[in-house]
C-alpha cells in the first residue's frame, strides 16, 4: 500500500523534462491574452474609437473652415459669383454637336451663327413651323430666312442659365411650339455654347436685340413674342423695355418661372440655402452680385413695359419659387404701362410635377396659347 501511495505521488511530482509538443503553444497563448491586474478589458476597442473621434472632429473643423472661407473668398473675387449666376460652364447634354440640331430631333430646324458685335460671335437655331417640315428638307440658310416672312407668327426663345440651345427641356418646348404652328428662333448668348465672349448682363441683352432685329427685318407683318425661361426671364424684360422705349415692342411677352430680381432669387435659390442666415449674407453674396453688374431687375423693367405679358409658373418649382413669380404679377398687373393691354398669370398645380423646366409638358399649354396670343394679337393691333 505505501509502495502505491509513494507512486501516486512520484506520478503527480514528475520532475521537469521536455515540454510535450503543442503545451508551449498553449502556454504562450494563455501569456498573450493574459492581462495585468486591474487593466480594463476595452482598452483596445477604445482606443480604436477615440481615433475614429479624433477624424471625425479634425472632418468637422475642416469642412466648418471651408464654410467660413467661402463667403471670404466670393467677396475678394466676385468672379466666383458671376460664374454660379450663369453658370454657362456647365454644359447639358455633353457631346451634343450644336451644328447639327437634326441630332436632337430637329429635322426642321437651321444652324447659323451672327455677330452682334466685334469679337463675339452667337449661335442661332431656326426652327420652323411644323407644317413646312417636308418642305425644310436639305434647305439652306436663304429658304430659312425666307420663311420668316411666311403666314406664321415668330417666337424668339431666351433661356436660362446653364446649358445650351441644345437642352432637352428647350429642344421639347421647340417641338411643342412648331407643332403649333410657330417659327422658333433660340440663340445661345455670348460664352455659352459655341457662342464666343464673355458673359454680362448687358452683353446678353444686347445679344437678344440683335436677334430680334435680325427677325424683324425678315418677318414683315407677322407678329412676333419673345418667351423668356428662368433667368432669360431678365433678359427678356431688359430687352421688352428697351424696345418699348424706342416704340418697337413685340407683340406679346411670355414669361415661364419669373423672379422679381436676381438678389431675390439669389436668396431663395436652392444652393443658398446653407448660407442663407450667414452673418453677413447680402454683403456677401448678393451685394456681390450687383456689384458685377448684374441685377435682372423684372420688377423695375415691367414698369415700363407696354406689350400682353402671360406669366407661367409651377407651385412646385424648386429653383425660382412660385411667390417670385406671382409676386411678380401683382406688380406688373396695377401698372398704368399695362393699362391697354391683357396681363394673365397662369399657375401649374404642384399635383402636376412641372417643377421648373417641365410646363412644355402641359397638355393645357396649346389651348393658354392659342387664347392669349390672339387676345394679345388684337390688343396690340386694335
Amino acid at each position: 500500500m505505501r509502495k502505491r501511495n509513494e507512486s501516486v505521488t512520484l506520478e503527480h511530482e514528475r520532475p521537469a523534462g521536455p515540454p510535450e509538443p503543442g503545451c508551449s503553444l498553449r502556454h504562450n497563448l494563455r501569456l498573450a491574452g493574459a492581462r495585468p491586474h486591474g487593466e480594463p478589458a476595452m482598452k483596445r476597442p477604445l482606443g480604436r474609437r477615440n481615433g475614429l473621434w479624433f477624424r471625425l472632429r479634425k472632418l468637422l473643423i475642416w469642412l466648418l473652415g471651408v464654410y467660413i472661407a467661402i463667403p471670404f473668398l466670393v467677396k475678394i473675387c466676385p468672379a466666383i459669383q458671376v460664374k454660379l449666376v450663369f453658370l454657362n460652364f456647365v454644359r447639358v447634354p455633353y457631346f451634343i454637336d450644336l451644328k447639327r440640331p437634326q441630332d436632337q430631333g430637329l429635322n426642321h430646324t437651321y444652324n447659323h451663327y451672327l455677330q452682334p458685335e466685334e469679337d463675339v460671335t452667337i449661335g442661332v437655331w431656326h426652327t420652323v413651323p411644323a407644317a413646312l417640315w417636308k418642305d425644310a428638307q436639305g434647305k439652306g440658310q436663304p429658304w430659312y430666312e425666307d420663311t420668316l416672312g411666311s403666314n406664321y407668327p415668330v417666337i424668339l426663345y431666351l433661356h436660362g442659365n446653364a446649358g445650351t440651345r441644345g437642352g432637352d427641356h428647350r429642344v421639347e418646348l421647340y417641338k411643342v411650339l412648331s407643332s403649333l404652328g410657330y417659327h422658333v428662333v433660340t440663340f445661345d448668348y455670348r460664352g455659352w455654347g459655341d457662342s464666343l465672349g464673355t458673359p454680362s448682363e448687358r452683353g446678353m441683352t444686347y445679344d437678344a436685340l440683335h436677334v430680334f432685329d435680325w427677325i424683324k427685318a425678315r418677318s414683315g407683318d407677322n407678329p412676333v413674342y419673345i418667351w423668356g425661361h428662368s433667368l432669360g426671364t431678365g433678359v427678356a424684360t431688359n430687352l421688352v423695355r428697351r424696345l418699348c422705349e424706342r416704340e418697337t415692342p413685340p407683340d406679346a411677352l411670355i414669361l415661364e418661372s419669373p423672379f422679381t430680381n436676381i438678389r431675390e432669387e439669389a436668396k431663395s435659390h436652392p444652393f443658398s440655402v446653407i448660407y442663407r442666415y450667414f452673418p453677413g449674407f447680402d454683403w456677401f453674396f448678393l451685394d456681390t452680385i450687383t456689384m458685377s453688374g448684374i441685377k435682372f431687375a423684372n420688377d423695375e423693367n415691367v414698369k415700363y413695359i407696354s406689350c400682353s405679358l402671360l406669366i407661367l409658373h409651377a407651385e412646385d418649382d424648386p429653383v425660382v419659387p412660385f411667390h417670385l413669380g406671382k409676386k411678380l404679377y401683382n406688380i406688373a398687373a396695377p401698372s398704368r404701362s399695362f393699362r391697354d393691354y391683357k396681363v394673365q398669370f397662369v399657375p401649374f398645380h404642384r399635383d402636376l410635377g412641372y417643377r421648373h423646366k417641365y410646363i412644355y409638358r402641359s397638355p393645357e399649354l396649346p389651348r393658354i396659347l392659342r387664347e392669349f396670343l390672339g387676345k394679345s394679337e388684337h390688343a396690340h393691333h386694335h
